[in-house]
């Protein structure tokens, strides 16, 4: 082989080779290691795209608040809210984006969403607007949320709601009890904690849209800690009672007030049918 030959074959095998390393190089960050062998991941984090209307068009902000420009947006022929902005699907597989639901599911899910706005039935009210947990992902999406890590096991503290990843190897509960947070056992593969989540009431929605699950969901779960200050979430639902398929959201998340090291959550306060919670606490 000739020298000149050579060079081309190394530069092109670079060229393939440079991908690959980069996102092998997601995992090779090294960690603090606590006393039972866990990575050290514990603070507050924030997601990309805060709040919980959509999976489909995560975005911040509530539908209806004007935009940068000072204006409303507008609505459509339903009479709902255009999004302000039009981000990229939480759901990566399928590749459409979308939640692949049976027919009738798809026609709950809608009409669940086109009487959001409007609850003349208690069927249309979202548990979560009722102070109710919101589930496993959706605590991930709304607001930010803090990890706390003890032998045997890692604590995810919400502002509404927590939950506790059992990692001590203990047999799951029996399959006839139902949580609103599911239950939890969980194990470390380098730097991604792995979790399998069963037993869900699946009594709370995944959106403000109505998507939903049935009591008989799977959801496996991965975070993968890049680096100090960033992991990226991934679900994977399975229930062939709703859905013709599995599928796959992803987010990234951001680590905050990491310069802050007295910062506290504050509690959600949540007033199931108030409107104007301002008002209720200066008692008016």
């Amino acid at each position: 082989m000739s020298k000149s030959n050579l060079i081309i074959r190394v530069l092109i095998g670079g060229a393939v080779l440079a991908p690959l390393l980069v996102c092998a190089g997601e995992t090779k960050w090294q960690p603090k290691r606590l006393a039972d062998g866990q990575p050290d991941i514990q603070g507050f984090y924030r997601p990309q795209y805060q709040g919980t209307y959509s999976l489909t068009n995560p975005r911040n902000g509530q539908d209806g608040e004007p935009g940068e420009d000072g204006k409303v947006p507008e609505k459509d022929a339903n009479g709902k809210f255009v999004p302000k902005v039009k981000r990229p699907s939480r759901i990566v597989d399928p590749a459409d984006g979308q939640v692949p639901y049976q027919p009738w599911a798809r026609a709950k899910q809608q009409y669940l969403y086109f009487n959001f706005e409007n609850p003349v039935k208690e069927e249309f009210i979202d548990p979560q607007a009722r102070c109710l947990p919101g589930g496993v992902s959706r605590g991930q999406w709304w607001h930010e949320s803090e990890i706390r890590q003890y032998p045997g096991y890692v604590l995810f503290l919400f502002d509404g709601a927590h939950r506790i990843v059992y990692l001590d190897g203990r047999p799951p509960i029996d399959d006839n009890i139902k949580l609103w947070m599911s239950d939890s056992r969980g194990r470390w593969e380098g730097n991604t904690l792995i979790v399998d989540v069963r037993n869900s009431n699946s009594k709370h929605r995944l959106s403000n849209e109505g998507d939903f699950a049935s009591d008989q969901v799977h959801i496996v779960e991965r975070y993968t800690f890049i680096d100090a200050n960033t992991y990226r979430y991934e679900a994977v639902y399975t229930d062939p009672s709703v859905y013709t398929q599995s599928w796959k959201v992803s987010s990234l998340h951001k680590r905050t007030h990491g310069d802050e090291p007295d910062w506290e959550a504050w509690e959600y306060g949540c007033i199931e049918g108030e409107k104007n919670s301002s008002n209720a606490f200066l008692g008016e």
